[in-house]
């Protein structure tokens, strides 16, 4: 197949690009820089020049193409609400250019749109109206493109997707705690966080985008919940930091805008995905991984 893929050198779209190549299909990736483009073609994939906020040019590269995989936000959180309605009129461009064809759409949504404090399947959706979480404009906007006919399905990731070079939340909370002088942890540290490796990750969309059924919600979960006493343990263990404690009413002060993130309590299962994919994750587990990926180097 002619892929193009959105996000295709970040962190996991790179990953995501190398297993369609391996697995022969042709790709494409969204490049907004000469440097971006140099790494696609060093990766064996060809890059069609635009970014994110060019609405022609992600409508010609998904016309152009057999299928496409979005990976592909602007995780500047200080604007997070308006980047989620950016990502739905991205997806309401690109299904229009595949609208009237079986050509698959595959998405990104995340595992924290859903409910917290319950384990998740992929049958469960976010909550709508007031409650709605600003990320589900994704699949929302999924929804609506079904209803015309669009073959689009949504890949839900955890909120760590680990391995060498993540520059997301487990490094943020590193950063932290070189800060802070301690690994902190709210209330315990009972709440729950799924993970996964990027490879893994990687592997799941390829599988979607060759079987995936037009609707469905596939996990991208390796490990259903991994306690954050257990990601704060290990973050104090590597960087020689004591562990903390805070109370929720401590939290903002010590994690500023991400106390929200660290107090996730969000368990997902990928039972279902496994199933009907075959989808078996192989790489380590995200505790093993913060020593294996150099996550404190």
């Amino acid at each position: 197949m002619r892929v193009f893929v959105t996000g295709a050198t970040g962190f996991v779209g790179s990953a995501v690009v190398k297993e369609l190549i391996a697995a022969g299909h042709q790709v494409t990736g969204l490049a907004r820089s000469a440097a971006a483009a140099q790494a696609l073609a060093a990766a064996g994939a060809q890059a069609h020049q635009g970014d994110l906020e060019d609405f022609g040019s992600l409508r010609q590269a998904a016309a152009e193409s057999d299928g496409v995989i979005h990976t592909g936000f602007n995780h500047d959180f200080s604007k997070f609400q308006l980047s989620c309605e950016m990502d739905r009129h991205i997806i309401e461009t690109m299904g229009a250019a595949l609208e009237g064809s079986q050509r698959p759409l595959i998405v990104t949504s995340g595992i924290g749109v859903l409910p917290h404090g319950v384990l998740s399947t992929e049958r469960t959706m976010p909550a709508g109206g007031a409650a709605a979480h600003p990320r589900a404009a994704t699949e929302q906007a999924v929804d609506a493109l079904l209803e015309r006919g669009v073959h689009a399905a949504v890949v839900r990731l955890p909120p760590s997707v680990h391995g060498a070079g993540d520059h997301a939340f487990v490094p943020m909370l590193i950063g932290m705690a070189r800060q802070t002088g301690v690994s902190a942890m709210i209330e315990g540290g009972l709440n729950r966080w799924p993970a996964v490796h990027r490879l893994d990750a990687a592997r799941l969309f390829r599988l979607v985008l060759e079987q995936g059924a037009a609707g469905s919600r596939y996990h991208g979960v390796a490990e259903e919940g991994v306690t954050f006493r257990d990601i704060a343990g290990a973050i104090g263990d590597g960087l020689g930091l004591p562990v903390a404690d805070r109370s929720a009413a401590e939290a903002d002060a010590h994690f500023g805008w991400f106390s929200h993130f660290v107090a996730m309590d969000v368990p997902a299962s990928s039972a279902w995905t496994r199933e009907v994919l075959g989808w078996r994750p192989a790489q380590p587990g995200l505790l093993a991984d913060l020593s294996a990926a150099n996550y404190f180097a």
